[in-house]
């Protein structure tokens, strides 16, 4: 005789997937909610606010945290990121050329400023008048931040560069060609503008990693008139013994790159909606 199928006893009836999706999701908020009250029940919140929220020391840091660190801030950053716009852009050009050397050459020159931490760019910078005798970074202590950023930054922007570059499609150059355009305006005229609006997103975020970057600017050994947030906060809070000048720093970070992060989401939305 065959044997008859087993059927569920009523209370041991099993979750459909649904429920266990419900279940899993309300045992993760408990957690999350039993974090929370943890939290706030360990922290010690008068000695964290007299810390790192003390307002006399906050507004000790004005006005010089804009007209002075935020400033020299942007300037580093923005400097840094036309000169990896430029270099970046060439070395993605020499890595897509016919030329074998120039293929060496900007790979190689990618791979290892990829591959080494900015810091120790930023350290063989200050030694440059050592190894070279008599020879100068222009605009100072400007240039020599400019610099480090944007030799770390053309790296990265190279290879956001060449995936743009690779994204148009060859009939554009062949329609180019076809017109009676050499290579060379084929690429300036058809190709790259069309390459630079599709790297529009990545970029933008390249530049807010630059913007965060340049606070290894402090390694230069910046000071008075050339510090950057990041040094600025450090100085202010050894001189008062107190971490509240860092996190006004740390906001004033935020200010700038939330916003810009934001833009470059929209950026890239916008993006994935027209294709």
């Amino acid at each position: 005789m065959a044997d008859q199928p087993k059927t569920a006893e009523p209370g041991r009836a099993r979750l459909s997937p649904r429920k266990k999706q419900q279940v899993s999701r309300g045992i993760q908020y408990l957690v999350l909610v039993a974090a929370l009250v943890g939290v706030v029940l360990y922290a010690d919140w008068g000695s964290l606010a007299q810390n790192f929220a003390k307002p006399e020391v906050a507004r000790e840091a004005l006005p010089d945290l804009f007209t002075v660190a935020l400033r020299n801030t942007i300037i580093y950053a923005v400097g840094g990121f036309v000169c990896s716009f430029v270099l970046g852009l060439l070395l993605a050009l020499m890595r897509l050329s016919q030329v074998r050397p120039y293929r060496w050459i900007a790979i190689v020159y990618i791979e290892i400023f990829r591959g080494l931490p900015a810091l120790l760019i930023f350290l063989m910078i200050t030694f440059l008048p050592l190894a070279l005798p008599g020879f100068q970074v222009p605009f100072g202590t400007y240039g020599q931040g400019i610099l480090g950023l944007g030799l770390v930054g053309a790296a990265y922007q190279a290879e956001v560069f060449r995936a743009g570059l690779q994204a148009v499609p060859k009939g554009q150059t062949e329609a180019a060609r076809s017109l009676g355009m050499s290579a060379t305006r084929s690429q300036i005229t058809v190709v790259i503008p069309q390459a630079v609006r599709m790297v529009i997103p990545p970029t933008t975020n390249q530049f807010v990693a630059l913007l965060k970057d340049s606070s290894l600017v402090l390694f230069l050994g910046v000071s008075g008139e050339y510090v950057e947030l990041a040094k600025f906060g450090n100085d202010l809070a050894s001189q008062y013994a107190n971490a509240t000048p860092i996190m006004v720093a740390g906001v004033t970070y935020l200010i700038v790159t939330i916003p810009l992060g934001y833009l470059a989401s929209r950026l890239e939305g916008r993006k994935g909606s027209t294709r």
